[in-house]
C-alpha cells in the first residue's frame, strides 16, 4: 500500500530537518522504501496489469537435443543460459574472473568450469587452455559449438559514458588495450585450432568502430578459408528479440556445415519494461534495495517518466518503452541500476536480472555491486536463445550425419 503523498512529503522533510535516517523513520512508522511513490502517483500494483505479458527463460522450453557447447569468456552465464535452453550441453566454461565462476558453480554444479581457483582461465595463454579442452574430449573438427563474448570495455561507449565523447578521459582503447583488447583473435585462434561445427561471437556494437584497419574482416575471411559459412556481422538491439531493455551487440555467426546460419527475425515492435515490475519478487534471492537518503528521495520523487536524476545520474524507467541499457560498471565495482518505475529507488539485482532476461532461479554470487557487475556485463538470456535457435536449426542435419 503506497503512503499518501502529504504524508510521505512530511516525513522526507521530518528525516531531513531532524538528520535521521529515512530508512530508521520509515520502520518506525512501519512501513518501507516500497511503500513511497512518486509526485505523479503512477502505479499499478494495486490495479489488473496494463503491461502486455512478455516471453520469460523461466517459461521457455527446455530443449534435450544434448549438443555439446563449449563457452569461452563465460562471465555470470546468459550465452550458457541461452544456448541451454536451446538444446545445448555447455561441457565447458572458460572464465578468467572468480567471482563469476563462482556463479557459474553455483548454477551448474555438473559443469567444468576452466578458471579460478582451480584454474587460470585466461583464454590469452593459449596453449594451456588448449591443453585442458584437449583433456577434457575436446579434439580437432569438434562435433559441437564454440560461443563466446570476449570482454568488450576496450570497445563500449557505454564503459565510458560517463564522459563527454570528445572529452580527454573518454577512451576507447580498442585493440591496443594490452590485456583484453585481442581477446577476440584469441578466441578466434581456438576456433582454427579445433574447428567447431559452428561458432558465435558476440561484442558491443562499437568494436567495428575500433578496427580501422579491418583486423575482424580479415580474421573472418581466415575462417571461411578453412571452410566456414559466415554470414555478414551484424548489430542487434535485443529489445527486438524479447528482452525489455535497449542493448545493442554485434554478432557474427559461422559453421562448416551445408547450411548457412540466418539470423533471427526481429520483432516489429520494441520490447516495453513495464512487465517486469508487476512481477511478484516473493522467495526471489538477489533482491537488496539500496537504503537511499531523504534528499535523494525527494529528488527522485519529482521526476516524470523517462526522466534523469542529473545528480545521482540515474534515470528513471518508463514502464511503456524498453529499459535503457543495463550498465556492468568497473571491475571492483557495481554496475549503475536504473530507477524503478513506480518507486523512487534504485532497481535491484534481481530486477536488473529481468530486465537481461535471465529466469528468477539463477543466483548470483558475491556482494550486491558485483552482482550488478555480473548482470550488466552478460549477454540477455533470451537474445542467446534466439541466435542458438538459429544456430540449432541449420548445423543438426550435419550433427546427426557425424
Amino acid at each position: 500500500m503506497k503512503i499518501n503523498i502529504d504524508e510521505q512529503n512530511k516525513i522526507l522533510h521530518q528525516a531531513i530537518d531532524e538528520g535521521v535516517k529515512l530508512s530508521d523513520l520509515l520502520e518506525s512508522k512501519h512501513y518501507q522504501y516500497d511503500n513511497l511513490q512518486y509526485s505523479d502517483g503512477l502505479d499499478f500494483n494495486n490495479e489488473e496489469c496494463p503491461f502486455e505479458p512478455i516471453e520469460l527463460m523461466d517459461n521457455v522450453p527446455l530443449y534435450q537435443d544434448d549438443i555439446p557447447a563449449v563457452s569461452f569468456f563465460s562471465g555470470a552465464g546468459g550465452l550458457d543460459i541461452g544456448f541451454r535452453h536451446a538444446g545445448f550441453h555447455n561441457i565447458i566454461g572458460i572464465e578468467h574472473t572468480e567471482l563469476f565462476c563462482n556463479t557459474l558453480r553455483l548454477n551448474n554444479p555438473n559443469q567444468l568450469v576452466i578458471g579460478p581457483p582451480f584454474y587460470d582461465g585466461d583464454v590469452s595463454k593459449r596453449e594451456e587452455i588448449a591443453a585442458l579442452l584437449r583433456e577434457n574430449g575436446i579434439n580437432e573438427n569438434f562435433n559441437g559449438v564454440f560461443h563466446g563474448g570476449p570482454p568488450c570495455q576496450s570497445f563500449s561507449i557505454a564503459a565510458n559514458q560517463r564522459f563527454n565523447k570528445d572529452g580527454e578521459k573518454f577512451k576507447r582503447t580498442g585493440f591496443e588495450d594490452a590485456e583484453k583488447g585481442t581477446l577476440i583473435f584469441d578466441y578466434i585462434w581456438y576456433i582454427q585450432q579445433f574447428r567447431p561445427l559452428a561458432f558465435l561471437i558476440e561484442n558491443v556494437a562499437g568494436i567495428v568502430e575500433c578496427d580501422p584497419e579491418g583486423r575482424i574482416a580479415q580474421a573472418l575471411n581466415d575462417l571461411r578459408a578453412l571452410g566456414y559459412h559466415i554470414q555478414e556481422p551484424k548489430v542487434l538491439d535485443a529489445t527486438y528479440y524479447g528482452v525489455p531493455q535497449h542493448r545493442k551487440r554485434w554478432i557474427v555467426m559461422g559453421t562448416r556445415g551445408q547450411r548457412p546460419i540466418e539470423y533471427p527475425a526481429p520483432q516489429f515492435r520494441e520490447t516495453p519494461c513495464g512487465y517486469v515490475f508487476m512481477r511478484p519478487l516473493n522467495g526471489v534471492t538477489n533482491h537488496v534495495t539500496r537504503k537511499h537518503s531523504a534528499e535523494s528521495v525527494m529528488r527522485y520523487s519529482q521526476l516524470k517518466m523517462g526522466a534523469r536524476d542529473h545528480q545521482g545520474r540515474v534515470d528513471r524507467l518508463d514502464p511503456y518503452k524498453p529499459s535503457k541499457t543495463v550498465i556492468a560498471g568497473g571491475v571492483k565495482g557495481g554496475g549503475r541500476s536504473h530507477l524503478h518505475p513506480f518507486i523512487p529507488r534504485t532497481i535491484s539485482v534481481r530486477e536488473c536480472a529481468r530486465l537481461q532476461t535471465f529466469p528468477d532461479n539463477y543466483e548470483f554470487a558475491g556482494t550486491p555491486a558485483r552482482q550488478f557487475t555480473q548482470v550488466g556485463n552478460a549477454v540477455p538470456p533470451m537474445l542467446a536463445y534466439k541466435l542458438a535457435l538459429q544456430i540449432k536449426e541449420a548445423i543438426l542435419p550435419d550433427y546427426h550425419a557425424h
